[in-house]
């Protein structure tokens, strides 16, 4: 029998709020949450900001230990790793995409995005690099730094660095949220043909119901607790679409395509 590429056993956190009139209260961030997915499966998480989203996806790559309960991913208890071994599950099966971009300032978007193939010994690491940030629409910035980029450019070498050693499981906050509509629709197709060709586990936090939707399975995170079924659209739960104004807004200067408008 296959194990679950996901599994979630009596998880919980909390944390204890520190200074102010609320000082030593105790917050239960997750309380018990129990959950299975299978291998290739498309999972989207949705809920109010502060809910503990971004808290799960930390707990599901090991970046974050538990209060109590268990998470197993191919089987594996990350509780009996030690840092070295996490460090290596990440390397190896995991790919993470963040709201912090991480990414190194001294490194170009290519060596960036090969350094995780580089450190596995792939000798074909920028090869493969190249053309994963020519699919997300950068070929014409491989060279450039972090600092050189915008923001929508940057979240971009992000989510290639994620997919460029073909993870098991790919864990994704907010993938397409600096991102503007057709660039972002482009990442979207991306991470769904990852899930489909290459079977991806694929996990991700938004507040895109569209893009929710999307997914095999919607788990709205509500009071520390998952619930699955249809979600039900509710405040902070939706980013909503404005119809198209007669004028356009104008790009800001400096900023470029791919990037979403302020709001």
């Amino acid at each position: 029998m296959t194990a679950a590429a996901v599994r979630l056993a009596g998880l919980c956190l909390h944390y204890t709020l520190q200074g102010g009139g609320r000082a030593g209260q105790r917050i239960d961030v997750l309380r018990g949450v129990d959950l299975d997915i299978a291998p290739g499966d498309s999972v989207a998480i949705v809920g109010p900001s502060g809910s503990g989203k971004t808290s799960l996806l930390l707990l599901l790559s090991g970046l974050e230990r538990p209060a109590a309960g268990e998470v197993l991913l191919a089987g594996q208890a990350l509780g009996a790793m030690d840092a070295d071994a996490l460090a290596d599950l990440r390397r190896d099966r995991i790919g993470i995409v963040f709201q912090s971009f991480h990414l190194l300032p001294s490194l170009s978007a290519l060596d960036n995005v090969a350094l995780p193939l580089q450190m596995a010994g792939h000798r074909d690491a920028h090869a493969r690099a190249t053309t994963l940030l020519q699919r997300v629409g950068l070929g014409a910035r491989l060279h450039q730094l972090p600092a050189t980029l915008s923001g929508g450019e940057q979240q971009r070498v992000a989510i290639a660095r994620a997919l460029v050693h073909r993870p098991q499981l790919l864990l994704a906050d907010e993938p397409t949220g600096n991102l503007d509509d057709a660039t972002g629709e482009t990442i979207r197709d991306l991470l769904f043909e990852m899930n489909r060709e290459a079977g991806t586990t694929l996990v991700l936090v938004t507040h895109d119901m569209a893009f929710a939707r999307r997914c095999s399975r919607v788990l709205r995170l509500h009071e520390g607790l998952l619930h699955e079924g249809p979600p039900q659209q509710g405040p902070g739960d939706d980013r909503s679409r404005e119809l198209p104004a007669k004028n356009p807004p104008q790009r800001p200067p400096g900023q470029r395509p791919g990037d979403a408008f302020p709001a």
